[in-house]
């Protein structure tokens, strides 16, 4: 009788190719690579089932430093091609990678339509606020007025909110998160993977080069507790240095309002709590993000609803069921088959 060993765990390292990573010194990027090798790690992936698929761009890169299998594709169409690997083999554990304007720019279309079908992976959006490949012109992303080389003046385009798009296509799962945050970030990669379905994460990652600093405000350890909330489902919406800030509903407006606690009568019990099941909160949360309002990070919203290539195959194998109950029709040739099931005369 032959002992089988079991095959030792694979650490953090195991998932790094031998590849140069090559991003600009200071780059964020190294920080979301860390905290996906490490999440890789933790949930026991195997490297022979997990896929990388990105489009072009800066963070497009990240199929070739990590060893698993990839697919440095072309632009914006990493969702497409994403989806055609999963209805061919559901059974892969997909990851995708993009920027603000691979993501949001060329790839737009592609990506609402991975999103409203819910196909099982983890989009992971590289939101910089700027082109960094292409030498720093303003992005889909970028705020109103960036100036840049392809806008000397400042841009006049009104931004896209990468969460508000997710959500108004019909995400399942949207959150968000600051690269350099690994603890938080580790957290949600893990909750996205374990999510059914299409998990969206726009990730804050600074450009040292072309948009250094845009983020600080509520990432820079000095500011951030005062102008970034972590959300966590089930607790409540607090933040602050002294922890001693917090949102309430404004219903006269519809919104949320940030107030602090002991000051003109508000008490701690009037501070909402986060249910990341309820998709209206998860929007008013994702459009707070400004000097008046904290930036909300964390998981914003989380439902289950069944995968697209789990319905897909479900569907076929019900007509392949049907179709072994009835006869095979006789097909001479292609007109046999063009002139079954449905035809109209004009």
């Amino acid at each position: 009788m032959t002992d089988t060993l079991a095959a030792p765990a694979l650490t953090a390292n195991d998932f790094a190719s031998e590849n140069e990573v090559r991003w600009c010194p200071g780059c964020g990027d190294y920080a979301i690579l860390k905290a996906v090798k490490k999440t890789l790690a933790e949930i026991g992936a195997a490297r022979e089932n997990t896929v990388f698929v990105s489009g072009i761009g800066c963070s497009s890169r990240f199929p070739h430093y990590v060893n698993t299998y990839g697919f440095h594709s072309i632009h914006g169409r990493a969702p497409a091609i994403a989806t055609g690997a999963m209805l061919a083999n559901p059974d892969l554990d997909m990851w995708i990678i993009t920027g603000d304007g691979d993501g949001l720019s060329i790839g737009g279309n592609h990506l609402m339509h991975i999103l409203r079908r819910n196909v099982n992976c983890q989009i992971l959006l590289f939101n910089n606020e700027i082109y960094g490949l292409t030498k720093g012109q303003y992005s889909p992303t970028s705020h109103f007025a960036t100036r840049s080389p392809s806008s000397p003046s400042g841009s006049l385009d009104t931004p896209i909110d990468p969460a508000l798009f997710a959500l108004g296509c019909g995400a399942r799962f949207v959150a968000r998160a600051v690269d350099t945050q690994q603890k938080q970030l580790g957290e949600i990669l893990k909750a996205a993977y374990e999510h059914s379905g299409a998990s969206f994460i726009e990730i804050y990652q600074n450009c040292p080069v072309f948009n250094d600093g845009v983020f600080s405000p509520f990432t820079e350890k000095a500011s951030r507790d005062d102008f970034q909330i972590q959300v966590e489902h089930k607790k409540p919406l607090t933040y602050g240095s002294e922890n001693n800030k917090g949102l309430i509903s404004n219903q006269s407006q519809f919104d949320l309002k940030p107030v602090t606690i002991g000051q003109d009568g508000i008490k701690p019990e009037q501070i909402i709590t986060h249910d990341q099941t309820n998709r209206t909160l998860a929007f008013l949360l994702a459009q707070m993000s400004g000097r008046d309002t904290p930036t909300a990070t964390g998981v914003l919203y989380n439902a289950s609803e069944p995968s697209y290539e789990h319905v897909v195959t479900e569907q076929v194998s019900k007509i392949t069921a049907r179709a072994k109950q009835r006869p095979e029709p006789a097909r001479s040739g292609i007109n046999d088959v063009l002139r079954q099931g449905f035809n109209w005369e004009v």
